[in-house]
């Protein structure tokens, strides 16, 4: 199973960039390490999240 990062929490808007970016504080080398994993598809970040929640968080 791949996970899409619309669906995810902790995708969210960035208004001072304009565009959706992942918003986990993570360093370089949780990074490096969920790109040299050999599960590629899922991320270990990745908490879905429905636009009911999504909605919550943002007020």
């Amino acid at each position: 199973m791949s996970y899409n990062c619309d669906q995810c929490i902790n995708y969210t808007y960035d208004e001072e960039y304009d565009e959706y970016c992942c918003s986990v504080d993570m360093d370089e080398d949780d990074y490096g390490r969920m790109l040299s994993s050999n599960n590629k598809d899922q991320c270990p970040y990745f908490r879905f999240g429905d636009e009911y929640s999504i909605v919550r968080k943002q007020n």
